[in-house]
């Protein structure tokens, strides 16, 4: 672990960007515990935004941004690094992604990323373990969003199994309610499609087996209100979820639901995909009864925040993980990562690298820059940058992910700015600099001994880089001097560098 640990902050923040609500939950860390002062919810309904072409309409993203820009107006002067921000499914599918981040960003005040599938159900399951508490019992876990529904087996604080499921309460309400009749004949076809995206996922999970099944967000928990409301016993049941729908059918149409019982408010138009997913998935898994968590993603988030401060950072054992796995010479990855952090404390004010965590993941991506050679030896900087980029990696987003296949594709042999073009800002401008760090650190390391050339490096100019070595070392070590002759060459079309 080459990077130094930050202090933890005393308030945080955990801020959801779902398709169908947006969350904000924020926490202070008093006595070793967070205890949440504060939590907005503001319904957006982003995924309805989100037209054929996959292209968010620009009244979905307004809505999206004046929600944004009061949830930054609350977390103002909170210190960066201290509001953790991700975006799920409806931000996975977007065309336009990338564009609206920018301006979501400027409104929050805060980074935002976009969290893959599997990292949603991940940080769901520890949302929900982390309230309703420990347990070596496997649980079920079921999350309805906007756009997707995870489903995740876990023991205590682990998840054991997950996976991410493209249905969710707003995309199947639009597809198979779209005229808002709540007729059988819909419900029948909704029920059936949920059960085929879950097909597979069944048989997987009932192999496995779970004593508690328990169900978190908005949905499951609009439906568990409305059953206890109506007096059916305090939990979810296959009986209690068919009475609803029948419920719902008797009212004919998705404006006269507001009659009903208990029902939350603004939870109408989404309610019948939800139920639809919900007798699916009770069907096809055979789940007898479900509780219901406060719990969900958001807790989650804060959790693996504050994680990010302690040494239970879920993304060193993700690293970890990796790098054993496929058989990294550890001693050799840590003795590059201590060269590259040597060098970077050295440049981290001139090339503006202190903040953006820059420090972790350039010794992340020195820990794991070898795991191509499990494949093979010839190219494996590229198999290594296909691993880490097809790979599940707990605790990074898409950004992340992205971030590290830059890096890791970009430290030997040829460099081509263009990978770095579609980076997450600011690593846009700041990856190309931490990759020419462990590329000096992969040369000065070669030898694969600890006894490793240490030069004084300076910045002249953004793209001017400059080595001294002490004692007339070059003219001793002819085998250095080719390495740097060609990493120089290598370097040229973005970086001058230059050694003496």
């Amino acid at each position: 672990m080459a990077y130094k640990r930050l202090t933890t902050p005393e308030i945080m923040a955990a801020v959801d960007l779902g398709s169908n609500s947006f969350h904000m939950v924020i926490a202070r860390f008093t006595n070793g515990e967070l205890v949440v002062v504060d939590r907005i919810k503001e319904m957006v309904r982003l995924a309805e935004g989100l037209g054929p072409d996959n292209v968010l309409t620009l009244d979905s993203q307004e809505r999206a941004l004046e929600t944004l820009a009061r949830f930054g107006d609350r977390v103002k002067g909170m210190p960066k690094g201290s509001v953790l921000a991700v975006g799920t499914n409806t931000l996975r599918k977007a065309a336009n992604t990338r564009g609206f981040l920018r301006k979501a960003e400027e409104a929050l005040g805060h980074d935002i990323s976009v969290v893959s599938g599997a990292e949603e159900a991940r940080l769901i399951y520890l949302g929900v373990a982390q309230t309703i508490g420990a347990s070596e019992q496997p649980r079920l876990v079921m999350d309805i969003g906007g756009g997707s529904t995870e489903f995740i087996i876990g023991r205590s604080y682990e998840p054991v199994i997950r996976e991410s499921k493209y249905m969710g309460c707003v995309s199947f309400s639009k597809k198979y309610f779209p005229d808002g009749a709540l007729t059988k004949r819909a419900f029948d076809r909704a029920v059936i499609a949920a059960q085929q995206e879950i097909r597979g996922t069944d048989s997987r999970f009932k192999k496995v087996g779970w004593e508690q099944a328990v169900g978190s967000s908005g949905t499951i928990r609009a439906v568990y209100d409305i059953l206890v409301a109506n007096g059916t016993e305090r939990a979810i049941t296959y009986r209690g979820l068919k009475a609803l729908r029948t419920l719902m059918i008797e009212a004919g149409r998705v404006e006269k639901l507001d009659s009903i019982k208990g029902l939350p408010v603004g939870r109408a138009p989404v309610l019948a995909g939800g139920v639809a997913i919900l007798l699916a998935a009770f069907k096809s898994l055979g789940i007898e009864s479900m509780s219901v968590s406060d719990g969900a993603l958001r807790e989650g988030l804060l959790y693996d925040l504050l994680g990010r401060y302690s040494d239970a950072d879920i993304r060193d054992e993700t690293i970890e993980i990796l790098a054993t796995k496929n058989q990294v010479d550890t001693d050799h990855a840590n003795r590059v990562a201590q060269v590259a952090m040597q060098l970077y404390e050295a440049v981290a004010d001139t090339w503006e690298l202190r903040n953006n965590e820059c420090d972790r993941f350039l010794a992340w991506a020195a820990e794991i820059h070898e795991i191509g050679m499990s494949i093979s030896y010839s190219r494996y900087h590229k198999h290594g940058s296909y691993l880490v980029q097809n790979s599940e990696l707990p605790g990074f987003s898409r950004e992340d992910q992205k971030l590290l296949w830059a890096i890791i594709r970009s430290h030997r042999r040829s460099f081509k700015a263009h990978r770095f073009v579609d980076l997450h800002l600011p690593f846009d401008r700041l990856g190309p600099r931490l990759t020419v760090l462990l590329r000096l650190a992969v040369v000065l390391a070669r030898s694969r001994t600890d006894d490793l050339p240490l030069p004084k490096i300076k910045i002249k100019e953004p793209h001017q880089v400059r080595l001294k070595f002490e004692d007339d070392l070059l003219d001793s070590s002819p085998l250095l001097l080719a390495d740097l002759n060609e990493e120089a060459s290598f370097l040229a079309p973005a970086f001058e560098l230059k050694f003496k």
